[in-house]
């Protein structure tokens, strides 16, 4: 029989914490990190994960005190006896590592474009910059597709 758990979103802690409704809080270990209870009124409910909703399990102690103290609660309990440092397993996210890669790739691109763009800005700028008019590239390019498509009819095929 599975039990589900009622837990509290980060919202809702912090309206609590700011409305002085926050009795206690505990930190309690386990294999794989540390969770948050959070005890207001008469009701005692674990911290919930922002994407998943289910208890929030954070892998440093440092991170959740951090965070507690983010939150306004400076005063808290620690339960080590079931903390198991050892078998945690390494989490994992191949997704976001690849979308981070994609990030950098992208500003990286943005970097260079913009850098050429300024250059061309730069070189325009100058008193002696040679422009050519749009009309006189265009009828170059006619000039040399007419060539190229003369070749390929005269070119039997393989």
């Amino acid at each position: 029989m599975v039990i589900e758990t009622q837990t509290i979103d980060h919202a809702t802690l912090a309206r609590l914490v700011e409305s002085g409704s926050v009795r206690a809080a505990h930190v309690i270990g386990q294999t794989g990190g540390w969770e948050v209870i959070v005890n207001y009124g008469t009701v005692e409910r674990p911290l919930a994960a922002q994407r998943s909703g289910k208890v929030r399990l954070f892998r440093k102690l440092e991170t959740i005190t951090a965070y507690l103290r983010d939150i306004g609660i400076n005063r808290f309990d620690v339960d080590a006896s079931a903390y198991q440092a050892g078998e945690s397993t390494p989490y994992k996210r191949p997704d976001r590592a690849e979308a981070l890669k994609q990030a950098h790739a992208a500003a990286a691109h943005d970097r260079w474009f913009r850098e050429q763009v300024q250059q061309a800005l730069d070189e325009a700028d100058k008193p002696d910059a040679v422009f050519i008019p749009h009309e006189v590239v265009m009828a170059e390019w006619e000039i040399k597709r007419a060539e190229l498509l003369q070749r390929a009819q005269e070119t039997p095929p393989s």
